[in-house]
């Protein structure tokens, strides 16, 4: 590795480790911040207030991939700025329609002063679209991405090592896909305070770390093994205060199964990136003991802390050409529930789009993104999970059958959102 490439990779793998601090911070209004104290990785005093009764709150918690990216550094909070953008606006009457109080947007470039996050949450959301009611966020938070963080070095082997940010060589050797640092992001917008402080975050988690792992390590190579990370964006838990207790929500977006060879690399890290969950829900030193956070904590979740784990985590259970045992264990996990969140529309698509959705094994209902028909079809891969011991109300898919109001936001993304109504403090 030459000296320019070596220092562009302690730069890159520098900044990353101080990125989820300081974006949380640009990303939030000042008084929606928490003090970061030396024992921000340790469970939250809320956890240990579960003996405390409290009154049950009902919450609506949701996931969408807004398909909000861009191609440059800095390009989405120009469009957003105005206010004008149409897909944003179509993504805002989304929410507004189905008014969660919290929810995790995957797709939604980062920036290290928020700005695009800030704009949309008072430009978009907090304005009428299409007559639907404002939709006021009072919290956020942006976690920093793996995305776009060049890696230095010839990941996918094809021979090129291009380190100028825009093109796909760029990306292809980055620690996670991407034109350029942050693309592909994700935010999160609460109606309820956010602890910061409490928050934990995996991004420079090494893959080779993850005991039994799928890595390629023979394909890689040593000096790719040794430098590669786990997460393709970001595993991070993140807990909200809901009337003195904290709801963990665990958040990522696993690489897509797909644009790779025969050593099938992005198939197994998705397999791992998802069973990074099984791992931290199980806990333990024998399941979880591996784990080590952004600020070197170790373990898993809680055994009694209440959560929702949210994404587009890119692998249907039953159908797709993803590593399909991680996604299958974690939904089987006896900590969380399946709400198998359904809608018409998706069930319309998959008859009228036909040929690869007439060979599916799966519920097309459950179906929550609309991909190429001719080659992988409609799937199940976007996900709202709430732990067994919050009380389950509802569920279901944001995807309007063509007729039924706001039917024209069917198309807004290739993904659609899904949502979890759940009451908090009644059973846990």
């Amino acid at each position: 590795m030459s000296p320019l490439i070596q220092a562009l990779v302690a730069l890159a793998c520098c900044s990353a480790c101080s990125e989820p601090r300081a974006a949380s911070r640009a990303a939030l209004p000042a008084d929606t911040e928490a003090a970061e104290g030396s024992d921000a990785a340790a469970q939250s005093d809320l956890d240990t207030a579960a003996d405390a009764p409290s009154p049950p709150v009902a919450l609506r918690v949701a996931t969408f991939n807004t398909s909000l990216f861009r191609g440059s550094a800095g390009q989405l909070a120009r469009d957003l700025a105005g206010g004008n953008d149409t897909q944003a606006r179509a993504v805002a009457e989304t929410l507004q329609r189905v008014r969660p109080d919290i929810v995790l947007l995957n797709e939604f470039d980062w920036d290290a002063e928020g700005l695009a996050a800030r704009t949309f949450a008072e430009d978009y959301l907090a304005v009428s679209q299409n007559g639907a009611e404002p939709l006021a966020f009072g919290y956020r938070y942006v976690p920093s991405t793996n995305t776009g963080i060049h890696s230095g070095i010839d990941l996918n082997r094809d021979g090129v090592i291009d380190l100028n940010p825009g093109s796909p060589d760029y990306g292809n050797d980055a620690l996670g896909y991407g034109l350029f640092p942050g693309q592909y992001g994700m935010v999160v917008f609460s109606r309820y305070p956010i602890s910061l402080g409490k928050v934990r975050t995996f991004q420079t988690l090494r893959w080779a770390e993850l005991p039994q792992n799928l890595q390629p390590v023979d394909w890689y190579g040593a000096e790719a093994v040794a430098l590669m990370r786990l997460s393709s964006k970001n595993h991070a838990d993140i807990p909200i205060e809901v009337n003195g207790r904290a709801l963990h929500l665990l958040v990522s977006h696993p690489t897509p199964p797909s644009f790779d060879g025969t050593e099938d690399r992005n198939g197994r890290r998705n397999h791992d990136e998802i069973r990074f969950w099984s791992d931290y829900l199980t806990g333990g030193d024998e399941a979880a003991g591996w784990l080590r956070d952004d600020n070197d904590l170790r373990g898993g979740l809680a055994p009694d802390a209440p959560f929702v784990i949210l994404g587009d985590l890119n692998s249907d259970p039953a159908d797709g050409d993803s590593r399909r045992e991680a996604i299958v264990s974690l939904l089987a996990h006896p900590r969380l529930q399946d709400p198998r969140p359904e809608s018409d529309g998706g069930a319309f698509a998959a008859g009228a789009d036909g040929r690869a959705n007439a060979t599916h094994r799966g519920d097309p209902r459950q179906d929550t993104a609309d991909f190429s028909d001719g080659a992988v079809g409609n799937l199940r891969i976007d996900y709202a999970l709430p732990s067994a011991n919050l009380t389950l109300r509802g569920s279901g898919v944001f995807w309007p059958a063509p007729g039924a109001p706001s039917a024209e936001l069917a198309g807004v993304s290739d993904h659609h959102l899904v949502w979890v109504d759940v009451t908090m403090g009644a059973e846990e």
